[in-house]
């Protein structure tokens, strides 16, 4: 198959994918992702490699760690989709990429049209050759291309409609805010209490308010905005992700897992689309209020199979530590097409921490199944001045996550 039936294979399956989540891939981005040659931009790849939608290709790697990489079109898609749900469309738009590689900001050239503009910055000199390089292949010569730590101002006075992040951050910085025009989007996987989604971002004076959010990963920010994720093992191939200065004391896991289980489970009948990971932000902010650690367990498929740990997702699923228990959310439990949510724990309160966490599950069921709202606001902020919420603070700003109920039942 050649290059052009494999793009407009990739969008097919790219709608249609959309439209199992509830989504409405955009005509424009569709065009523009008909049009631009990604074999381009992924140069060395068999073109069935490049044109895959739930790949990440052309890694580059520090040891085990990816820090580099041209991420899936399944998630290019659904940020830009974002920004241009956002912004009513991106036509005449004046656009900042914040990490590079040449084929996300073509799209985005393709979507802001001969009026507009895009910029594309990487702290990394390898990576920004690369996309010098392939925009010049494909015939992008109006890409502005700028090696730099984005942490900082890129062009000191300059503002954007549009700044779109595509790594990993675990903060906002104020130039970000600061680089946008009065009613512009930030589209940005950021992280909160250890969890990845990708927020659309609309700036709001001196804050920021989400306007859609989806379930993303990257590799992580790199230079003067880097935040390193912390780890501790619990069991051979099962570990605590500490993202938000935790301190734990490793001894008080020891044997912990293996101690036995008890579990509790809700009494619910969900449906397949349910968005889980807006549970999992219900259940950090929940679970940060009561005494004890929120924290994010993952597990190797080894550790899985063995029976170790059985939790919903091996790449993160949100748990707790307290005084020598620990409690976590479980696999799913399936009755047809249907699910149960549910909870295991470890130690000496363990049947009252299952059931505790099981409490918040359902409670999140009974609210509607709410999706969260992310108010981010600069570090300062006074407590008064802050909405109600879940307050998480970083270094350059004061994070508020809240969850509005709605009607049982919706989604």
């Amino acid at each position: 198959m050649g290059s052009e039936s494999l793009r407009n294979a990739l969008v097919d399956q790219l709608a249609a994918d959309h439209a199992a989540k509830g989504l409405v891939l955009r005509p424009e981005v569709k065009a523009a992702m008909r049009t631009v040659p990604r074999e381009l931009f992924t140069p060395g790849l068999p073109l069935e490699e490049a044109y895959d939608a739930n790949a990440a290709v052309l890694k580059k790697m520090r040891g085990a760690e990816a820090i580099s990489s041209v991420s899936a079109p399944y998630l290019i898609a659904e940020m830009i989709g974002q920004a241009a749900d956002a912004l009513g469309g991106l036509e005449d738009r004046h656009a900042l990429e914040i990490g590079s590689g040449g084929y996300n900001a073509s799209l985005l050239r393709e979507l802001v049209g001969p009026t507009g503009s895009v910029t594309t910055v990487d702290i990394d000199p390898e990576v920004t050759g690369r996309a010098v390089a392939c925009l010049a292949a494909a015939g992008y010569h109006d890409v502005t291309v700028v090696c730099a730590d984005a942490e900082h101002p890129i062009e000191p006075g300059r503002r954007y409609d549009l700044i779109i992040i595509t790594v990993g951050a675990w903060d906002i910085p104020s130039a970000w805010r600061d680089q946008l025009t009065d009613d512009g989007v930030l589209v940005v996987p950021l992280r909160t209490f250890g969890i990845t989604k990708s927020w659309a971002l609309r700036r709001r004076g001196d804050r920021l308010v989400s306007e859609s959010h989806r379930q993303c990963g990257f590799v992580s920010m790199q230079g003067d905005g880097a935040h390193q994720v912390r780890y501790i093992d619990i069991a051979d191939g099962v570990h605590l992700r500490l993202d938000e200065g935790q301190q734990i004391d490793p001894a008080v896991l020891d044997g912990l897992l293996a101690q036995p289980r008890k579990e509790a489970w809700a009494g619910v009948s969900l449906p397949p689309r349910t968005t889980l990971i807006n549970l999992n932000l219900w259940l950090a902010t929940r679970l940060t209020r009561e005494a004890g650690q929120f924290v994010v367990l993952t597990a190797q498929k080894t550790a899985i199979e063995a029976g170790i740990v059985a939790p919903s997702w091996q790449f993160g699923t949100p748990a707790t530590l307290h005084d020598g228990t620990f409690a976590y959310r479980s696999a799913l439990h399936w009755t047809g097409r249907r699910f149960d949510l549910g909870a295991y724990a470890h130690g000496p309160a363990a049947a009252a921490a299952a059931g505790r966490m099981v409490e918040h599950m359902h409670a999140w069921v009974d609210a509607g199944s709410p999706p969260p709202r992310l108010h981010v606001l600069p570090a300062h902020t006074p407590d008064g001045d802050l909405p109600d919420g879940t307050v998480l603070d970083k270094r350059h700003s004061r994070l508020v996550l809240a969850f509005t109920p709605t009607e049982k039942g919706t989604p």
